[in-house]
Parts: structure tokens; sequence; C-alpha cells
């Protein structure tokens, strides 16, 4: 990276070694009940932060309770260029037309930017597709920032609890145009599948 980031910047900014910090993911099973349900397959299949890595899934687990002050985000902000913000709300109460936007979060879709998404309080799913077209369903709780790398299939739904509150982060100005599947000819598809795909495939015939 370049030079004008000192060396503790660098240091916090780097997201978490899937080696020291548990995220709570698995394959979903293939019912059609309430999106808000975990959706665990029986029995459970966990997938690892080090898959989720294979597939460009960034994360950090940082201090809600301090992102106005905490320099280990603000170190994330200014190495990753996250330079616009906003706070949102989600629940029957501060989102209109609650119940059509959550069925519209629900489709699955890509973004021709990264999808950055800190949660600061309440919690959520956010499932994305692997390449062998399986959902992997990602709890995000109070802590939880998470970076969705362009081109990924995916979607987002809240759980039970019906609250989310979150940070959302983007490179400039936001953009908020989803592409609905199928994408396979969309140039940010294409990026992603050459950046990761091929990159998977290489390190198993390695």
């Amino acid at each position: 990276m370049a030079a004008e980031f000192t060396p503790e910047e660098l240091a916090l900014a780097q997201p978490d070694p899937p080696e020291t910090v548990a995220i709570e993911a698995w394959y979903m099973d293939d019912s059609t009940e309430d999106q808000r349900l975990p959706h665990r397959q029986e029995p459970n299949q966990p997938c690892s932060l080090a898959a989720l890595r294979e597939l460009g899934v960034l994360y950090w687990k940082l201090d809600a309770d301090r992102h106005e002050t905490d320099p280990r985000l603000a170190a994330i902000r200014k190495v990753y260029n996250y330079s616009f913000m906003e706070i949102v709300n989600i629940s029957p109460a501060t989102l209109p037309g609650y119940d059509d936007k959550i069925k519209m979060f629900y489709e699955e879709h890509i973004h021709a930017d990264d999808e950055i998404r800190y949660v600061l309080d309440g919690s959520g799913y956010f499932d994305v597709r692997d390449f062998q077209d399986r959902w992997i369903r990602i709890r995000c709780n109070k802590g939880d920032l998470i970076v969705l790398p362009e081109g990924i299939y995916h979607r987002f739904t809240i759980d039970t609890n019906n609250y989310t509150k979150a940070m959302r982060l983007f490179v400039g100005a936001p953009v908020w145009t989803p592409h609905n599947r199928p994408q396979e000819a969309h140039p940010s598809r294409a990026k992603y599948l050459d950046k990761f795909a091929k990159q998977t495939a290489a390190a198993v015939v390695a």
C-alpha cells in the first residue's frame, strides 16, 4: 500500500485473520420458509472465515460503541478509502414500506462496487453464493464489519429480531444500484470470477 499510511494504520486496517476470530456462518437449507429464520441444514454445516476469504469476503470485529472515535475504524476507512458514510436503521418503525423493502433486499443480485456494512446494533444475515452455487448465510451482529466484493452474488435479510442499525460505507459517491441475477455478462461479475474463482481453482490444483 502507499507510503502515506503509517505502519500503525496499516496494521490496524488489516482484516481479522481466520485463525484468530470466529464468525458464525453456515451452508443454508433449501426451505422456502420465512427468510428471517436461520435456515441451517440438519445437521448444521458451518462455513469458516477462511472459506469466506476465498470468496473475497473480508471481516473485522470492532467495538461498535466506540464507532465515532475508534482508531481502528478510522484506519480502515483511510486505508481502504471509505470516504462516504451514513447510518441507517432498519425496522418496521423506521423504514417506510418495511415489508416490501425487506423482500427487495432479499433478491439475489450483484453490485458494481464492494458492499461495506458495519453493524452498530441489532443483527441480520448476509447470504453469499460460493463457486458451487451454494448459499452461505453469514450472521452479522453488533460490532461486525463485513465487505462483500464487487460482483459476488448476495442478498440481505433482517432476522426475527426485526432490527438492524448499520453504517454503510462507500469509496466516493454512493451507488445503490442492484443488478439482479443473472448477470454473467456484467463486467463486475466477470471481474469477480477472474479474481477469485481462478485464484481458488489454482490453489486447489497446487
